[in-house]
């Protein structure tokens, strides 16, 4: 299996870039970087591919162990390098969940299904970063 996306300039330092579903994202650099802060900034735009896949990896499991939350966010920084060129080489994925009477046991067993298990964009991150992962809990 592969995806392919075409990325498409739109001048300056603006892209279009389409998803195998059909829908696209623009990309582009702050005014501090010749752009015009029009899109997502690419290494970013990483981040949030890495938090996209694990909630898409939790909220249907949380659903299957009839696990209620009333919301839930996923948190992520990532501590770029100093040397050009730069990238994450710690990366902290904070994971808050919210509702009464939160299952914690039931929420971070998904969680780890999620970090260790079933998360492909968290697998490449390990390839080149420390990840840290801690859930939170609010409880309302």
């Amino acid at each position: 299996m592969s995806h392919i996306v075409t990325t498409q300039w739109k001048k300056n330092v603006k892209f279009e870039s389409d998803n195998p579903s059909g829908n696209s994202v623009f990309i582009d650099l702050g005014p501090e970087n010749g752009g015009k802060g029009e899109g997502l900034r690419p290494k970013a735009l990483m981040l949030t591919a890495l938090a996209g896949c694990s909630g898409v990896d939790i909220t249907p499991m949380l659903e299957k162990m009839k696990v209620a939350i009333d919301d839930f966010k996923i948190v992520i920084e990532g501590h770029l390098t100093e040397e050009i060129p730069s990238y994450y080489h710690t990366v902290t994925v904070d994971y808050h969940f919210y509702g009464n009477d939160l299952d914690e046991k039931k929420i971070n067993r998904a969680v780890n299904l999620s970090v260790d298990k079933y998360c492909g964009v968290m697998e490449m991150f390990r390839r080149f970063a420390e990840i840290k992962v801690t859930s939170h809990f609010h409880n309302q």
